[in-house]
């Protein structure tokens, strides 16, 4: 199957996408797993972050299109937070589905600018653009958990720069390992009805199941999770290895990894595609 534009994949009056993180090979074979599973699509991300422990971008890039088309489901690839308009850059050169720039750290003048520039550039590749306006909580530490995304602000910064979709501050805080965090629903809606673009909830590691379904209900259309699925992996990691202490074929330990982690990856993509709970034709 090909892989899947990530605007088509943005549909749906009470539904989510499922965006998961790809942090190595085992966990982008997950995450089509797991869409495999749940018989829904998923988009696979690729951080700016995930770049620097890799060291470039190419190669787990196309390592990860590869696995997106030769999976059973619709699979878009996309960058998340990138800052450095370079890597945005070779990500369109790449034929990434869609890329992020992160320009929440800018002024809100530079973030239009750059932001309305790399659109230009993507929208003649026929790539899509993920931006963010208000900072998400917790990030590197530098932001406050109670910043939130101003709506008049919001409406502006889509006008001026034409992006696809908007990561939103509603409340989330990155990497977070316990799902406590609450949401701003009011908030949400109030974004959902005065934006013509869809809404992206990063962060959402942080955010349980019944918060996650409220927020998708609210308006939230892209909901990025990688904490909660590293933990995932990695819980299984040591739980493998406290029982088998002298194990040194890492393919023993990594594989019920990936298996758990596409098992979760299941479940949470399950819960966006139906979050209201309906019965399924």
């Amino acid at each position: 199957m090909t892989r899947a534009a990530t605007t088509d994949l943005l549909t749906g009056t009470d539904a989510a996408i499922g965006a998961f993180n790809v942090i190595h090979l085992e966990s982008a074979e997950a995450i089509a797993a797991g869409a495999e599973q749940a018989e829904a699509p998923v988009i696979m991300q690729i951080s700016e972050n995930c770049v620097k422990y890799h060291g470039s971008l190419a190669p787990i890039a196309r390592a990860a299109m590869a696995i997106a088309e030769s999976a059973r489901v619709p699979i878009a690839v996309h960058l998340d937070h990138a800052t450095d308009v370079d890597l945005v850059t070779e990500a369109l050169e790449l034929g990434f589905d869609s890329v992020m720039f992160d320009g929440a750290h800018l002024s809100f003048a530079e973030n239009c600018a750059i932001t309305a520039n790399v659109v230009r550039r993507a929208h003649g590749r026929g790539i899509s653009v993920e931006a963010e306006l208000g900072e998400i909580g917790g990030k590197d530490g530098a932001h406050a958990p109670g910043v939130r995304t101003d709506p008049s602000a919001a409406a502006e910064f889509v006008t001026e720069t034409g992006v696809d979709a908007l990561a939103v501050a509603v409340g989330t805080s990155h990497a977070k390992v316990e799902r406590t965090s609450r949401l701003d629903l009011e908030l949400i809606a109030e974004l959902a009805a005065g934006l013509p673009v869809p809404l992206v909830l990063h962060g959402s590691s942080g955010v349980a199941d019944d918060e996650i379904r409220r927020a998708v209900a609210a308006g939230m259309a892209k909901i990025n999770i990688s904490t909660h699925l590293n933990k995932v992996f990695s819980g299984s990691v040591r739980t493998t290895l406290e029982a088998h202490p002298d194990m040194v074929d890492s393919r023993k330990y990594l594989g019920p990894a990936r298996e758990v982690f596409a098992a979760e990856a299941a479940r949470l993509i399950s819960l966006l595609c139906n979050p209201l709970g309906k019965d399924r034709d």
